[in-house]
């Protein structure tokens, strides 16, 4: 099998355009499109169907994709793990965690990294789903709950409950509920129940949405409820790590929470002796420590 065409192949397909992969490649579009005629002759198949907007795979074309997809992330793990032999820390660290933690908490705080690592180059994935770590879909995780795949270096890195803020201007104007029972005069902004979050989370939602709510505004991320709270539009169930950063919240009914939510950072038993992995780790390890003590929890 020819090397070159399978990378060629590859672009092409992770661009979905004739045109984006030979700019990455830097080969002009009918070279590109030669190669790619060359591998289908090759192969004795079709790989892609040719339409105005662009190239779609065929099921052939899908199946050398995931092929030529493992390939590359194998590759990057290699290179990875040869730059982690030198002493300096850069290079590509790919992190995925949540929306909401990702946009709320860690994008805030990232400039600080950056200030200790000017090479570092961090691609943050925020996204609900679970990647696949061992397979290398990310090289860093942070979530909600403790990791099941096998393989993995974990550190529990602190809890969270979710808990009722909303503004006080809100609150002057629309009352401070004493109970639960009171919500059902409010409008309630929360996450969407049919949407993927933790089992606390969704439960707490659950439990508060029997009280009869007659207002109501379900999101699918907290970053979107937030907003909402802060523009006064009603009490929102957000997590507590937003305090911090958001001192103008006002907690209603501060009995009320969900139960502890524990925030898990994971990695691949391989990049264990990551430099990268190791100062983006102790960078968050080191963040959490000064927002618990200046939280006081």
């Amino acid at each position: 099998m020819d090397w070159d065409k399978l990378r060629i192949f590859h672009a092409v397909a992770d661009a979905g355009s004739l045109t984006h992969a030979g700019d990455s490649l830097n080969l002009s579009q009918s070279a590109v499109s030669r190669q790619i005629r060359a591998l289908e002759e090759s192969l004795g198949t079709t790989l892609f169907h040719r339409h105005a907007r662009g190239l779609i795979l065929t099921e052939q074309g899908e199946l050398l994709f995931d092929a030529t997809r493992a390939m590359s992330q194998r590759l990057d793990a290699a290179v990875a793990r040869i730059r982690d032999s030198k002493e300096e820390v850069f290079g590509e660290l790919r992190v995925t965690t949540t929306t909401g933690f990702g946009s709320l908490w860690l994008a805030p705080r990232l400039p600080k990294l950056y200030e200790q690592y000017p090479d570092l180059r961090i691609d943050l994935m925020l996204d609900e789903r679970v990647l696949d770590l061992p397979m290398r879909e990310a090289d860093v995780a942070i979530r909600m709950k403790e990791p099941s795949q096998a393989d993995l270096v974990r550190k529990r890195l602190m809890s969270v409950n979710m808990r009722m803020y909303a503004m006080p201007a809100y609150l002057d104007a629309h009352g401070r509920p004493e109970k639960v029972e009171d919500l059902h005069r409010h409008r309630m902004i929360c996450m969407n129940t049919s949407s993927q979050q933790v089992t606390a989370g969704a439960s707490y939602v659950q439990e508060l949405l029997t009280n009869d709510i007659a207002s109501l505004l379900t999101v699918n991320n907290y970053f979107g409820g937030l907003q909402a709270v802060l523009n006064g539009l009603g009490i929102g169930v957000l997590p507590n790590y937003l305090v911090q950063d958001f001192p103008e919240l006002e907690r209603v009914l501060p009995q009320s929470e969900s139960h502890e939510i524990p925030v898990f950072l994971a990695y691949p038993e391989e990049l264990r002796h990551s430099k990268r992995v190791a100062a983006f780790r102790d960078f968050v390890v080191q963040e959490i420590h000064d927002y618990r003590r200046q939280a006081g929890i």
